[in-house]
């Protein structure tokens, strides 16, 4: 018979049993931030465990298992394939608490968890990482429907929950998730990080860390790249991130006759280490929740230029750490970087306050309000 999660009563007992609920596990913003979450965890008061719907986005599956978490992929090529939302059942009932990650496994936790008899229904915790608009409407209607069904739901900056269905925001908790500083910081080689991309001394380096997807802005990127490359003789750009616009943003490329001066690096597994030759780091995202790279880019003391899309503006204030554009405005997003290119002095400057800013987002404060919430969940007063 499966075991029902301990009550209140017998909390000091065992650790508090953890499942993670992803969509998939390749290397995206989302996924990396549940690696970290593994990575420095409290692994005497908490088991954890993570489970993935997609078989194949499991790029991550090798590093998460290193971190001693097990981790299981549910099957099912769709979403609404009943056989692995069965598999899910079978793990519910075997720990206390179940956090999701994405919209669609987190509609599916809420059913699931309704077939289970009330004794064996873990706790249900979401946290939203992208603005609400940024789904499809099917998935907006499905989690309109069972957002109720959550004991705790949590959004990764005030623009996610804004973004939310006004009824439910004073139900949302902001978390920002952060980075790993020390291995962020640690992991900077600019001198070697330049000398390998043939980047000299006097020339400006502009980069982006992105997935190729359409709310990311790639196409506006190019365009504004273009323009800077014909007024700052000494800009150069490279962007490192794969995903299904590859063959339209190459072909973009080729026709915008941006050649050496942009180069397209495609997935990196040291992208961290490369971001520390930048000069300046630029985002042109239609849609964001509050991007990991932004992140990274600010505990790399790297001066921005991005646009204010989603949590953005919560990171960086025009003129502090850089510069914010609208989006969607390839050309006002040219001339902020014209502007730092041609400016030494801003850059240092900008450069000093994107580091202070990076030293408030370390990953450690939000693992410690996760575990937090799960105890109080879980009915544990354990400290």
């Amino acid at each position: 018979m499966p075991t029902s999660p301990t009550p209140p009563s017998a909390g000091r007992r065992r650790p508090v049993r953890v499942l993670t609920l992803l969509k998939g596990l390749s290397r995206g913003g989302a996924e990396s931030l549940a690696l970290l979450g593994a990575r420095h965890r409290d692994r005497e008061r908490f088991d954890h465990s993570l489970a993935y719907v997609h078989p194949a986005h499991g790029e991550l599956v090798d590093e998460v298992r290193a971190e001693g978490v097990p981790v299981s992929c549910l099957g099912g090529g769709r979403l609404w394939d009943v056989r692995w939302m069965w598999r899910l059942r079978q793990a519910m009932r075997s720990v206390d608490v179940v956090h999701t990650h994405s919209p669609v496994p987190s509609v599916a936790a809420r059913i699931t968890s309704r077939t289970l008899p009330l004794g064996e229904r873990p706790k249900l915790v979401t946290t939203e990482h992208n603005v609400w608009d940024s789904h499809h409407r099917f998935t907006r209607f499905a989690e309109k429907v069972t957002f109720g069904m959550d004991d705790a739901h949590l959004a990764v900056s005030d623009a996610v929950r804004r973004s939310l269905p006004p009824a439910r925001r004073s139900q949302v908790e902001v978390l920002v998730q952060g980075v790993d500083l020390p291995a962020v910081r640690s992991a900077a080689d600019r001198e070697r990080v330049r000398r390998d991309l043939g980047v000299a001394d006097h020339e400006v380096l502009v980069g982006t860390v992105a997935n190729l997807r359409r709310q990311k802005g790639y196409p506006d990127l190019l365009r504004a790249a273009a323009t800077v490359i014909g007024a700052v003789p000494a800009a150069r750009f490279v962007a490192i991130g794969q995903g299904p616009q590859e063959d339209e943003i190459a072909a973009l490329h080729r026709s915008l006759g941006l050649g050496e001066r942009f180069a397209l690096l495609g997935y990196r597994a040291d992208a961290v280490r490369l971001m520390s030759g930048f000069d300046i780091f630029c985002m042109a995202s239609h849609h964001e929740g509050l991007p990991v790279a932004l992140m990274e880019a600010l505990a790399l003391g790297l001066p921005v230029v991005v646009t204010s899309a989603g949590g953005n503006a919560e990171l960086v204030t025009d003129g502090d750490e850089g510069r914010l554009v609208e989006p969607g405005r390839p050309d006002d997003l040219a001339g902020a970087l014209v502007a730092l290119a041609t400016d030494d002095t801003a850059r240092k400057a900008h450069a000093q306050r994107s580091h202070d800013r990076g030293d408030t987002l370390s990953i450690l404060d939000s693992v410690r309000r996760h575990e937090a919430l799960y105890r109080e969940l879980t009915g544990r007063r354990d400290g």
